[in-house]
């Protein structure tokens, strides 16, 4: 067991932001690992930060005793978090604190708390207890049967969100989409790439050099570390209780740049394709047949309205009625059958419409980027019209079903 000696903070580590395979041999008493080191990056936490180290250090007490330690990682907080957090070592003998002077953001504050971390497996926390640390413990034995990355999800049976405005919501899955388009093989492996609650084998990661960008910590784990086989446990996003959000513009800023960032310096160019984006072909089969009964449908109302023979309305409008109609048919095929599991927990008339309508703008981008790639073949690579068309119906028909994949049928909404 690992107890902390003394309540003085710890030293910050510098240089690379890289987790050693081996923990540091100069943290505690005994020189040994221990299994859980849980960071709590915090800033501005003093309202929250005792109840939050309260409620982990019972839970694992109960759990893991004596083998697992508390790492706050606060960024000199103005409230002086770190000095309540400090006060607190006594108590809780497998709290330690690190006061960050120098740097500031909460990627890398969870990297140098890692850094100081001793155990072998790795995980991070809010301060705010918006993250409900009774899903720790299925984080952690997701990780013990295998894992080596489990995430706590909003996006899976028993995630969800409890009270966002629609902005944030609609920021939430912008940022999403722009991740899947730029990222798809980093934001593909995961429902929930925006969380910020999950654990890590420290081989996982180790001797990787971390090189994040504002507070999505978890694209650069994904990006940058080993990760084979990952895990996911719901959970639900809880508004604060005390103190104010941190959420701002520049967040949105720093996660595109970090995006780019990866998308630019590749990442670790190791994993396997099948083990990146894990897609799921019996789904797209029942997609890919939806999507031909949407031809048929979409050629029967065009002939319907258009024909000269039937109501004879102008060719524009009555594609563009026929679409719609088509767009219609597919969603409710789709939503009773292809992702009947998902939406038979979303049943309630507004959550329907709000998957038709993200179903239907996504099915629009599709035709724009269906157009765009058909030029751009047919122009360029393959001057054959039939077949230029072909590959930009395909091209559009994995875009309109990884993007609702993704966006579309998920669980997002619990009471």
């Amino acid at each position: 067991m690992k107890t902390n000696s003394s309540n003085s903070l710890l030293a910050v580590p510098t240089g690379p932001l890289k987790i050693s395979e081996l923990p540091p041999n100069n943290v505690g008493t005994s020189g040994e690992s221990i299994h859980l080191s849980l960071v709590i990056p915090t800033y501005k936490e003093r309202d929250n930060i005792q109840n939050v180290v309260s409620i982990l250090s019972q839970l694992l007490d109960e759990s893991i005793p004596g083998n697992y330690e508390l790492i706050v990682v606060d960024d000199d907080s103005p409230d002086r978090t770190w000095e309540i957090a400090q006060s607190l070592t006594t108590e809780y003998p497998q709290l330690r604190v690190m006061r960050r002077e120098q740097e500031r953001g909460l990627s890398s504050a969870v990297i140098r708390g890692w850094q100081a971390a001793t155990g072998s497996v790795l995980g991070v926390i809010d301060g705010d207890l918006q993250h409900p640390p009774e899903v720790l413990m299925q984080l952690l034995r997701s990780v013990e049967q295998g894992a080596d990355l489990a995430v706590a999800s909003r996006h899976v049976e028993g995630g969800g969100v409890s009270s966002w405005s629609v902005v944030r919501r609609l920021l939430s899955r912008g940022a999403q989409l722009l991740g899947l388009v730029i990222l798809p093989g980093v934001l593909g492996r995961v429902s929930d790439p925006m969380s910020g609650y999950f654990m890590v084998r420290r081989s996982a990661i180790a001797n990787a050099t971390l090189n994040p960008v504002g507070y999505k910590i978890l694209l650069e784990v994904i990006g940058r570390g080993k990760v084979d086989e990952v895990a996911e446990v719901g959970y639900v996003f809880c508004e604060r209780k005390e103190g104010e959000s941190k959420v701002t513009w520049k967040q949105y800023i720093d996660y595109i740049h970090h995006l780019v960032r990866l998308r630019l310096t590749g990442g670790n160019k190791k994993q396997k394709l099948t083990q990146q984006t894990g897609f799921p072909i019996g789904r797209f089969i029942r997609f890919g047949l939806v999507g031909l009964s949407g031809v048929f449908v979409d050629m029967t109302i065009l002939y319907l309205l258009s024909d000269p023979t039937t109501l004879a309305w102008p060719l524009t409008r009555s594609k563009i009625m026929a679409g719609e109609i088509a767009i219609l048919n597919n969603f409710l095929w789709n939503d009773a059958w292809t992702f009947a599991d998902v939406s038979a927990r979303q049943q309630e008339w507004h959550q329907r419409l709000k998957r038709f309508l993200k179903f239907n703008a996504i099915c629009l981008a599709g035709l724009v980027l269906n157009v765009l790639v058909l030029n751009l073949v047919f122009n360029f690579l393959i001057p054959n019209r039939y077949i230029a068309n072909f590959i930009a119906i395909a091209v559009a028909t994995i875009w309109n079903f990884w993007i609702n994949l993704k966006l579309s049928w998920r669980v997002t909404e619990v009471k």
